[in-house]
């Protein structure tokens, strides 16, 4: 009998008696594994070997699982900080515990979305209220870690120290951990081989090693050694290596889809700054400077620089008088201070309106000829609690059309027409206040997994108090959207959480099927 010389290495080396390792037989055979198992699969099909497969899972600390073993989770150091420091009784600020336990960086993000989900406490417009029956030992995260790091199996561990009782899934503490990029999971499967009755009697009766050729050369075609060459088959069941590309983040590719759609509606794109004076993040859109919105809460403030000194001095003036008098023969305005020096202070911009307060008044681009119609798809900055819908840092949708005798109705039109573009059909409005729109209302889809109504965005008619002094006299009607939420609506994705930011499921990512 003639076999191809890999094959005749595998049956020379395999055994008739017990099952033996691919890497085993590949090890001693001298052959490369992939070769091996190709050779083994085609030794199964003539009868000649067993193939039998089975999956491993492997489980390793990543680099950050280390360091947490060694100085404790961020969100448990939090804890004990916020215990020692009595806010099991008062609330205490949370600055100060950042401090007491020792974390910076994204180390303070993680503690902040970690702390409430794990039933440790409460943080509300920066104080830290901690549950005084919590018990941060038992923390199921912990223990997994610190087995994973002795190599001891987490589900014994678990039962260990919670009790065997405890309804503990190890499998979803793990999953946990593998969304917080502390463990690496992989997955390997085990092959097997073993002679049969039909090997040994090849055996035998004599296997020699047929010269086959595995690749044609441009020579073989030259002089024609190719008409008798015995090609070796190529196996397309073979065990090839997994790889896993880069490729564009599902929300910049629904970012760029978005982009497309308006821009098929007829809408031009707008730019400019993420740092930007509360002149046009807050003041042009007619919110008072003691507004609550405008506190170090809700916005990330800039210490260098801390102020923008060009601006428009026209614009300034009719923006001051419209706070301080009002617009219009009935208007009042707020009676509350206006300081130029909060308005030429910088911010992160906490929403894209920014961008529109300056196409308006003809400041970024020049004087607009209605109608109009632009947009922006751009990073927006609040100093939100973290939570499966709320983040510090995401997308917006701005939009807004600029033309005579605009309605609710055209808004409404408008939405409807964008959202048909993503399969989304049952969106639906209810009556809200702005500062700067009147009338205003915000906007909900339905979630497809659960059901629940999510908020997806705000909008309204803009009011003259802010048009009038950026000098437009034609109506206004503007929207800002959540980018992140419109991707929950079409991916049926629960946890902004785990697209964006520093807790984001990779392989979520990897596997998702991206909607058209």
């Amino acid at each position: 009998m003639k076999l191809p010389r890999a094959q005749v290495a595998v049956l020379k080396t395999a055994d008739a008696n017990e099952y033996r390792t691919i890497t085993d037989v590949a090890t001693e055979a001298d052959l490369q594994p992939e070769t091996t198992t190709g050779a083994a699969f085609a030794l199964a099909e003539e009868g000649l070997v067993t193939v039998t497969e089975e999956t491993d899972e492997s489980i390793t600390l990543t680099v950050e699982g280390e360091q947490y073993v060694d100085e404790g989770l961020p969100e448990r150091r939090l804890y004990d900080a916020a215990i020692a420091a009595g806010a099991d009784e008062d609330p205490v600020d949370l600055g100060t515990l950042i401090g007491e336990a020792g974390l910076d960086g994204d180390a303070v993000d993680i503690a902040l979305a970690n702390f409430a989900r794990k039933g440790y406490g409460t943080v509300d417009s920066g104080e830290v209220a901690a549950d005084p029956d919590a018990d941060s030992d038992a923390d199921a995260e912990r223990v997994a870690l610190e087995a994973i790091g002795e190599g001891e199996d987490v589900a014994d561990a678990l039962a260990a120290v919670l009790g065997d009782d405890s309804q503990t899934d190890a499998q979803g503490v793990l999953d946990q951990l593998e969304r917080r990029g502390l463990v690496d999971r992989a997955e390997s499967t085990i092959r097997r081989v073993q002679l049969t009755d039909d090997a040994v009697t090849a055996l035998m009766e004599g296997v020699e090693a047929a010269e086959e050729v595995d690749q044609l050369t441009p020579d073989m075609l030259t002089s024609g050694e190719w008409r008798d060459a015995e090609f070796a088959e190529y196996n397309v069941e073979a065990e090839a290596e997994e790889i896993t590309p880069g490729t564009e983040h599902v929300l910049r590719q629904t970012a760029n889809r978005v982009k497309d759609v308006l821009v098929g509606m007829g809408f031009q794109e707008m730019q400019g700054p993420h740092a930007d004076a509360q002149f046009w993040i807050n003041d042009c859109l007619f919110m008072p400077q003691d507004h609550p919105a405008r506190t170090h809460w809700d916005q990330f403030a800039l210490s260098e620089p801390d102020q923008i000194d060009d601006l428009p001095d026209d614009v300034v003036e009719r923006v001051r008088k419209a706070h301080l008098e009002g617009v219009g023969e009935d208007g009042e305005g707020y009676h509350s201070p206006w300081e130029l020096d909060v308005a030429k202070s910088l911010d992160l911009r906490g929403h894209t309106t920014s961008l529109s307060a300056r196409y308006l008044s003809g400041y970024q681009e020049g004087e607009l000829d209605p109608p109009e119609r632009y947009f922006s798809v751009e990073k927006v900055y609040r100093n939100d609690t973290l939570d499966p819908t709320h983040l510090l840092e995401f997308f917006q949708i701005e939009g807004w059309v600029m033309a005579e005798d605009l309605s609710v109705r055209d808004l409404m039109g408008t939405f409807t027409e964008f959202y048909e573009q993503f399969g989304i059909e049952d969106i639906e409005f209810k009556p809200h206040y702005n500062p700067y729109t009147e009338p205003s209302f915000e906007l909900f889809g339905t979630h497809p997994e659960t059901g629940e109504l999510v908020e997806v965005g705000n909008s309204g008619i803009f009011r003259q108090e802010m048009l009038d002094p950026l000098g437009v006299d034609v109506d206004v009607m503007a929207w800002g959207l959540s980018l992140e939420r419109l991707l929950m609506l079409m991916y049926g994705f629960e946890d902004i959480r785990d697209v964006h930011g520093t807790l984001c499921d990779l392989q979520l990512l990897r596997d998702v099927e991206v909607v058209y």
